[in-house]
């Protein structure tokens, strides 16, 4: 059974930084790549970064390349989303996700809360 556990939301200050992490359990060893993306209310989930999970290639989203950054921690089967320098449009629900191949997500947490204050 494979589970995602998003943590490190919450609420930050415009131009703070916030830390989030995803903590996997299951067949990690047949995923292709972690993601992150967000969902801000009234819009459709959007994708933010994402990293393979043997190479550790990365990709992001180009509004917000330079201010986020992925990496992971293969031996404790967790992805980290670095968010710098935040802005009010931030504010979102933040999911991880698994994919087992051509970037195609098969599982999904449960979300974890960002709001930034002005």
């Amino acid at each position: 059974q494979v589970q995602l556990v998003e943590s490190g939301g919450g609420l930050v200050q415009a131009g703070g930084s916030l830390r989030l992490s995803c903590a996997a359990s299951g067949r990690t060893t047949s995923w292709f790549a972690m993601g992150w993306f967000r969902q801000a209310p009234g819009k459709e989930r959007a994708f933010v970064a994402s990293i393979t999970w043997s190479g550790g290639v990365t990709g992001y989203s180009d509004s917000l390349k330079g201010r986020f950054t992925i990496s992971r921690d293969v031996a404790k089967n967790t992805v980290f989303l670095q968010m710098n320098s935040v802005k009010l449009e931030d504010t979102a629900v933040y999911y991880c996700a698994a994919s087992t191949g051509n970037y195609l997500y098969d599982y999904w947490g449960q979300g974890t809360q960002v709001t930034v204050s002005s």
